[in-house]
């Protein structure tokens, strides 16, 4: 062992006439430990949320989706044959979406969308299967069903307004009305089964969305054999953006693809500067923790005045002196970075484990706090409390350096 980190091990532990400096000691790695500590909890809680907000929002609609500017889709079965051959796509169902008023036989009725798909290729884009707690995407066709009519699959929450279950009524009632009469225009109305309940987790879709075939979309809509777009998955989300710009190329000018962080910009960019502006406020606690250990080697010079210069008569330079009180800060950040680490891994872990903090499903899109830890996040946590410490050691260590041993042993 170098002399300086033996000095430096002997310095730390203090004398009973210098507890002072001790507790002033234990306090700073405490403040390191907290502000680490808060850190790993806290981007973890918000990396976990990011990411269970984005599976969310691609459970309920596609990576990518491919609308004809200025028009519906007549062609989408060769539209979808053509894009499903690119590169990187894994699968594409065709779509349509609008807004209606839809009531229950039990008088209640409230607005909600309606999206159109075609049972047989829908399973494949949309993770609707998975979020399915009644029925299945086969019950959506008037074949599966014994009284002929269509089926409609809604979210849990409209199915609690609306007061229904599964076999139960709905009507369709068109906004835009039906045919002109002698009395006026008549709203044009469908009844439809319950083949299904969706419970996908956010309270916006299982509120206010239902799906149906899309053939029975299109008689309702009067769009003929035409839909709205395309809905596109792809095997890697993070190329979404690529694949989408080659759709565009590929298909011309006509045709206008988005990708879902396209479509979701303004949401992942306020989550993210959130996550940065968490990071940088945090940080603030390893900061005072660092102005602490400031305090702590100042003392520890003015305390140890004497032994400095004995060292540097005995021949130690300057850098041996400032390598002492740098190894000295940087044991006490150290040993705080650790501790912070293994405490916020550690509550990480409960949090993720005993879920013990419950949320509002009707405020938040989950029921639990969610927490998700990464690798780089923990090590750049780590890396910038090790760098704050030693940035806070460097002033004490340069006058501790400067010492003239003449001036300190003058009236010894």
């Amino acid at each position: 062992m170098r002399y300086e980190w033996f000095i430096s091990l002997r310095y730390l532990k203090a004398k009973r006439r210098q507890g002072f400096i001790s507790v002033i000691t234990l306090i700073s790695v405490a403040g390191v430990t907290v502000g680490v500590m808060a850190l790993i909890a806290v981007l973890a809680v918000m990396t976990g949320f990011t990411d269970g907000l984005r599976d969310k929002i691609l459970g309920i609609n596609s990576h990518i989706v491919v609308q004809r500017l200025g028009g519906l889709v007549d062609n989408h079965v060769e539209l979808a044959a053509q894009i499903g051959a690119m590169e990187g796509v894994v699968a594409v169902t065709p779509y349509i979406y609008s807004q209606t008023m839809i009531s229950s036989g039990s008088g209640g009725g409230t607005g909600a969308v309606i999206r159109g798909i075609e049972p047989e290729s829908a399973g494949g884009v949309l993770s609707l299967k998975d979020q399915l707690t009644a029925g299945s995407l086969d019950d959506l066709l008037p074949s599966a069903s014994p009284d002929g009519l269509p089926g409609i699959i809604v979210g849990k929450e409209l199915a609690r307004q609306l007061g229904v279950g599964l076999g139960d009524r709905l009507r369709l009632i068109s906004p835009s009305g039906g045919p002109l009469t002698p009395m006026g225009v008549i709203p044009k109305i469908k009844t439809l089964r319950v083949a299904g309940v969706f419970e996908s987790g956010m309270y916006e879709y299982d509120s206010s969305l239902a799906y149906t075939a899309i053939a029975t979309a299109q008689q309702f809509m009067d769009r003929g054999t035409a839909v709205d777009g395309v809905e596109v998955r792809v095997r890697d989300i993070y190329q979404a953006g690529v694949i989408a710009r080659r759709i565009e190329k590929d298909l011309g000018y006509s045709y206008l693809a988005k990708d879902w962080i396209t479509m979701n910009k303004n949401l992942f960019s306020a989550l993210k500067l959130e996550k940065t502006a968490m990071f940088i406020v945090l940080t603030l606690i390893v900061l005072v923790a660092a102005f602490n250990i400031i305090s702590t080697l100042i003392m520890v010079v003015m305390e140890k005045g004497k032994d400095i210069a004995i060292l540097k008569s005995m021949g130690a330079t300057s850098t041996s002196i400032l390598r002492i009180f740098v190894y000295e800060g940087l044991i006490i950040g150290f040993s705080g970075t650790v501790l912070g680490v293994l405490g916020g891994l550690s509550l990480c872990e409960l949090l993720s484990r005993y879920q013990f903090i419950k949320l509002e499903s009707d405020v938040y899109p989950f029921t639990t706090l969610p927490v998700k830890v990464i690798p780089m996040d923990v090590t750049l946590v780590a890396v910038s409390a090790v760098v704050i410490t030693l940035a806070a050691t460097l002033y004490p260590a340069w006058q501790a350096s400067k010492l003239d041993p003449a001036e300190a042993l003058r009236y010894e």
